[in-house]
């Protein structure tokens, strides 16, 4: 195919998929900061729970929540529950960030699919998008232009193939 208007739109394709490849990296990036700001947060909100704990129960958080929730004071008992969220919150943000201790396309597969839910949420609605200029962006930014247009090109070489036997049993018959 020669055609100077199919080359130029596969120009346009291969491009828009580079800069839609390079925003995985950078979309990585920014979720995995966010991951770790809330895990900060969260941690300096248990400090002074955990300093109890380590006082009256060997630094043991569940006996803590226990109490608060063995209570027979109502505000007590939601305290337990609150408690709980937190140290729930931080176990969950410290799974995600030890996950996220990997190569960029694991770490892309993880968010993608594997990703906490709140954290995608956050991290979409505050995205900043911007051209990185790394080796791992311009390899996954590459990588999806080619995939892409490898998968364009197979798909219309399929089209091809039965176009050609639709019409050469059109002409028999």
């Amino acid at each position: 195919m020669g055609d100077p208007l199919y080359r130029y739109l596969l120009i346009i394709v291969a491009c828009v998929a580079l800069l839609l490849g390079l925003q995985v990296p950078n979309f990585v990036d920014q979720y995995q900061k966010r991951v770790d700001a809330h895990l900060r947060e969260v941690s300096v909100n248990l400090q002074p729970f955990q300093a109890i704990a380590d006082k009256y129960f060997a630094g043991d958080m569940n006996k803590l929540i226990a109490l608060h929730r063995g209570s027979t004071e109502k505000p007590f008992q939601e305290e337990g529950s609150a408690l709980e969220q937190m140290v729930q919150r931080k176990l969950r943000f410290e799974a995600d960030m030890a996950a996220l201790d990997a190569s960029l396309p694991v770490k892309a597969f993880r968010v993608m699919f594997q990703g906490d839910r709140e954290m995608i949420d956050e991290t979409l609605g505050q995205f900043s998008y911007n051209v990185p200029m790394n080796q791992d962006a311009l390899l996954f930014g590459a990588g999806f232009a080619f995939a892409l247009l490898l998968s364009l090109e197979g798909l219309l070489a399929l089209a091809r193939l039965i176009t050609r036997k639709t019409l050469s049993a059109n002409k028999v018959h």
